[in-house]
């Protein structure tokens, strides 16, 4: 099989199969990562504060797309997954999203943390809005790049994969923060 560069890849998954997909991919030895947070599960006496995917239904995975497209296809436990789309740049049919390394690295820099640090947005028209890019230039976040943008009254610095998802870093000094505009 022809090999091409490791990429990484937004995927779609079914009926919240998400950790399902991570396992299978990981006894074959591929890279996945699925954004977690802590969310409070039951009612009653019954509430637990349980690790739950943040965004459903969405797994990255890190592989050659020839080799995960023909995994998709013969391995009937992947079949859940899906590639995400978005258009092409001339508006001629629609492309697979692959997400540059360095800003996937971003993403992962800020979605790995799991506590109150960060917030995992709904991708909304607000995200879309000019705000100012920055890079935080001191503390756990140092060299993470992102925009800043206003949320709940508060100055967040937003790291996003267009169109797929987005993480919002609370709490930044201002004297943290690094114009790159």
């Amino acid at each position: 099989m022809e090999t091409g560069p490791l990429e990484w890849f937004p995927m779609r998954v079914t009926y919240c199969r998400e950790m399902k997909m991570k396992e299978c991919l990981d006894t074959l030895g591929m890279e996945s990562f699925v954004p977690m947070h802590y969310e409070i599960v039951g009612e009653g006496a019954n509430r637990s504060m349980e690790l739950v995917p943040a965004i459903h239904n969405l797994i990255f995975v890190r592989a050659v797309r020839e080799q995960l497209t023909d995994l998709k296809m013969t391995r009937s436990e992947l079949a859940p997954l899906r590639y995400m789309m978005r258009p092409k740049e001339n508006g001629e049919g629609r492309e697979v999203i692959a997400v540059p390394d360095r800003q996937m690295d971003n993403f992962l820099k800020v979605a790995r943390i799991t506590d109150d640090r960060v917030m995992f947005l709904k991708y909304g028209n607000y995200l879309d809005k000019v705000g100012h890019r920055v890079c935080v230039t001191q503390g756990f976040f140092a060299g993470v790049e992102g925009v800043v943008k206003r949320i709940k009254n508060n100055r967040h610095v937003v790291v996003k994969i267009d169109g797929v998802a987005a993480v919002a870093i609370a709490n930044v000094p201002v004297a943290h923060i690094m114009p790159l505009d």
